[in-house]
């Protein structure tokens, strides 16, 4: 009996042969769109230019703004005498509105955090009478707009004599419904089951295994609510709106809308170039958010594929 070995023309071959199917998915894979790219590139510039329009806006007066071409420089750029400008006006007032907001978004990004973190570990973990209900009714609170609890929220502040304090603005935050549907999903997949039943075995309490062994395996899911809250506490208005009257508690989105009115109205304070300093101020104002989403992004992103996929 003989054997038929196969000779060296015939292998190459066949991997040949193999490899092309592959190459010929990459190369389809990696083929370029035209149409894809105009629309990407459109995306980008309805996102960047607005970004760009403040920062060129902001090395200019309150006559250059109208004088000027919007998207370019000035003949005279003065960045630097607008912030100091924005940090003097009414005797520094400015930065008692970016401590202030720094204050607000800080803690009740902290808060609601930690909150949709119990809120959802609880949800995935454990089966109680009315589990579904209670979730569903999480779920129609996502759907609420918030403007729409401003008035009987205030309501209910007035009655409790929180008006006109910070917590007027930090606790009514602390509520993510969103954050908690977000933390109930990643909670399923990052905490194993029996992980928590051995820690159970070695006689560990409910309250001991959420704070040694789930909030450390729901740290990604934690710096996503982290920013999706700060972001929305740091750009609230209608709140702060109602429930502060002293401007010495303003966040920056009311205190600079102040600024703008009395720009517009030429009210008492106002400058010449009070336009100017508005628009200086907005743009240190979003500063921080790009520090803290530069920062903290590959958590946030691990976080929402995570969430949204299950594995």
């Amino acid at each position: 009996m003989t054997t038929v070995t196969p000779t060296a023309s015939t292998t190459p071959t066949a991997k040949r042969v193999d490899a092309e199917p592959r190459s010929s998915r990459r190369s389809s894979i990696r083929r370029r769109s035209t149409p894809l790219t105009i629309a990407m590139l459109a995306v980008l510039a309805y996102f960047l230019l607005p970004l760009f329009w403040l920062l060129i806006a902001s090395t200019k007066s309150t006559q250059d703004l109208f004088n000027s071409f919007g998207l370019w420089f000035s003949h005279a750029p003065q960045l630097l005498s607008n912030i100091k400008a924005t940090f003097t006006q009414d005797d520094g007032v400015f930065g008692r509105w970016l401590l202030n907001t720094v204050l607000y978004a800080g803690a009740s990004a902290l808060g609601a955090a930690l909150l949709a973190a119990a809120a959802g570990y609880g949800f995935a973990k454990y089966r109680f009478r009315g589990h579904g209900a209670a979730f569903n009714l999480v779920l129609g609170a996502i759907m609420i707009p918030t403007t729409a609890l401003a008035i009987p929220t205030y309501l209910l502040f007035a009655k409790a004599g929180l008006v006109n304090t910070p917590w007027a603005v930090i606790l009514p935050s602390l509520i993510s419904p969103f954050g908690l549907y977000l933390m109930r999903i990643y909670a399923e997949d990052a905490v194993p089951d029996s992980l928590i039943e051995a820690a159970r075995m070695d006689g560990a309490g409910e309250f001991r295994i959420f704070c040694t062994i789930g909030l450390r395996l729901l740290a990604p899911g934690l710096v996503t609510v982290i920013l999706f809250t700060l972001v929305a506490t740091w750009n609230n208005y209608f709140l702060p709106l109602i429930m502060l009257n002293d401007p010495n508690l303003y966040p920056i989105t009311v205190g600079l809308s102040s600024w703008a009115a009395q720009a517009q109205n030429g009210g008492a304070g106002a400058s010449s170039d009070m336009l100017a300093l508005v628009v200086t101020g907005s743009l240190i104002s979003i500063i921080p958010l790009v520090l803290a989403f530069l920062l903290l992004q590959r958590y946030w992103q691990s976080g929402l594929a995570t969430g949204g996929v299950k594995q």
